[in-house]
C-alpha cells in the first residue's frame, strides 16, 4: 500500500483539513471521505456535546472527526497495540485531549462500561468478523446508549442489519460500493442530562 493510500483528512469542524497516516495494517479499512462527510451532515444537528465511542477505532478517523465537529469527548477502542500507539500519537498531534484510546477487545470494553455512557456509539468492525450483532446485543443488554443517542454501524453493503432492539428506528441509511452505512437512532425519554 502505497503513503497516499495511507493517508486521511479531517472533512469539517475546529481540524478542517488535517491529515494523518494510519499503519499498514490488514483489518484496517478507514470509513471513506465521502461516507463520513454525509454521515456527519446527518449528525450536524447533535454533534456538539456528544460522548462519542469509537469501538473499532482503527485509523480513528470517525472519532477524529466527531472531535472536529464538536463532540464533547471520545474513547477510541482498539486492540491491536501498534495501531492503537498511533491513534494517541494523532491525538496528541492534534491536541486533541478530549480523545481517550483504550487497548483491549471491544466486546470486553463493552461489558465493562455504565449504563447510558454514550450518546453516540460507532460501529465499525472488520467486515467479515462478525461482530455488529454481538455488539449490538452488548450495548443493549448493559443499556449503554443514552435515550435519544445515535448508533452508527458500518458493513459490508451486501449484509442486512441485524433485529435492532426495541425502541431502536434506523435513522438514515446508504451505500457506497462496498460499504452500507446506518445510522440508528434510540427512542428518546424525558430523562435530564441523558444526551
Amino acid at each position: 500500500m502505497q503513503r497516499g493510500d495511507r493517508e486521511l483528512r479531517i472533512v469539517a469542524g475546529s481540524l478542517r483539513g488535517r491529515r494523518w497516516t494510519f499503519p499498514d495494517a490488514a483489518a484496517l479499512r478507514p470509513t471513506p471521505d465521502r461516507v463520513r462527510e454525509t454521515l456527519f451532515n446527518w449528525l450536524a444537528p447533535h454533534i456538539a456535546g456528544m460522548r462519542v465511542l469509537d469501538l473499532f477505532a482503527g485509523s480513528g478517523a470517525l472519532a477524529f472527526e466527531a472531535l472536529s465537529r464538536g463532540a464533547a469527548n471520545a474513547v477510541l477502542v482498539e486492540k491491536d497495540r501498534n495501531v492503537a500507539a498511533n491513534l494517541h500519537v494523532t491525538a496528541e498531534r492534534f491536541g486533541l485531549a478530549a480523545a481517550r484510546i483504550e487497548v483491549g477487545e471491544a466486546l470486553a470494553f463493552l461489558r465493562m462500561q455504565p449504563a447510558r455512557a454514550y450518546s453516540l456509539v460507532f460501529l465499525d468492525p472488520p467486515f467479515d468478523a462478525g461482530l455488529v450483532e454481538p455488539a449490538l446485543a452488548v450495548i443493549t443488554e448493559r443499556n449503554l446508549l443514552a435515550p435519544g443517542g445515535f448508533c452508527y454501524v458500518e458493513q459490508a453493503s451486501t449484509r442486512a442489519l441485524p433485529p435492532l432492539p426495541t425502541g431502536w428506528t434506523v435513522h438514515r441509511q446508504g451505500k457506497a460500493g462496498e460499504v452500507g452505512y446506518h445510522l440508528l437512532h434510540a427512542a428518546a425519554r424525558d430523562i435530564p442530562g441523558d444526551l
